[in-house]
C-alpha cells in the first residue's frame, strides 16, 4: 500500500469539497480548482477527511494512487493558503513594471518584454527586481515562474538574468588577462 495514498487528506473549515464520479472540485476562500481522477482511483469523503483508494495492485494504480492524494492534498492547502515563489532580477537596468495584465520587463533587450498572467496568477513586484507570483494552484504558480525565469536565464560570468530567490548560480572565472 502506498505510504502516501492511504493517508487521509483533512478538510478544514471554510472549504468546500464536493466529489461527483470521477471529478473532484474544492473551493476555498482563495479560489476553486478541480480534478479529474483517473480511472482505477475512487476518493471517498467521510466527515471532514477524504479518503483515496486504488481498485486494483496493478503497477499504473499503484503509481496514480499517490499522485492523486498529493495533487489533491495541495489543491486543499491551495485554496486555503495558497502558494507562493519569489524571483530576483540581478543586472544593471533590468527591471520589471507591475501592468494590469501582468508584467513589463526590461532584460537588456531592444525592446521591453510583455508577460501575460494567466488567469488565477498575481504577479507583484515590492521592488522593481523582485517578482513575487500568488496564487492558489501549485503547479500553475511553478508554471509562471519557470516561465519568467526562461525570459532571461542567470549566465555564469556575472550572474545577470532572472533567478529564484535564494538560488545560487555558479560562477565561472572569466578570460585569463594578458600577460
Amino acid at each position: 500500500m502506498s505510504r502516501i495514498g492511504k493517508m487521509p487528506v483533512a478538510i478544514p473549515a471554510g472549504v468546500t469539497v464536493t466529489v461527483d464520479g470521477n471529478t473532484v472540485k474544492v473551493k476555498g476562500p482563495k479560489g476553486e480548482l478541480a480534478h479529474k481522477v483517473p480511472d482505477g482511483i475512487s476518493v471517498e469523503r467521510a466527515d471532514n477527511t477524504l479518503n483515496v483508494n486504488r481498485a486494483s495492485e496493478e503497477t499504473n494504480h499503484k503509481s496514480l494512487h499517490g499522485l492523486t492524494r498529493s495533487l489533491i492534498a495541495n489543491m486543499v492547502e491551495g485554496v486555503t493558503k495558497g502558494y507562493k515563489k519569489q524571483l530576483e532580477i540581478t543586472g544593471v537596468g533590468y527591471k520589471a513594471e507591475p501592468r494590469p495584465y501582468g508584467l513589463q520587463l526590461a532584460l537588456g533587450f531592444s525592446h521591453a518584454v510583455e508577460y501575460k498572467a494567466p488567469a488565477g496568477i498575481k504577479l507583484t513586484t515590492p521592488q522593481p527586481t523582485t517578482i513575487v507570483i500568488d496564487g492558489a494552484d501549485k503547479a500553475m504558480v511553478g508554471q509562471v515562474a519557470a516561465e519568467l525565469r526562461n525570459l532571461r536565464p542567470p549566465e555564469p560570468y556575472k550572474g545577470k538574468g532572472i533567478r529564484y530567490a535564494g538560488e545560487v548560480i555558479r560562477r565561472k572565472a572569466g578570460k585569463a588577462g594578458g600577460k
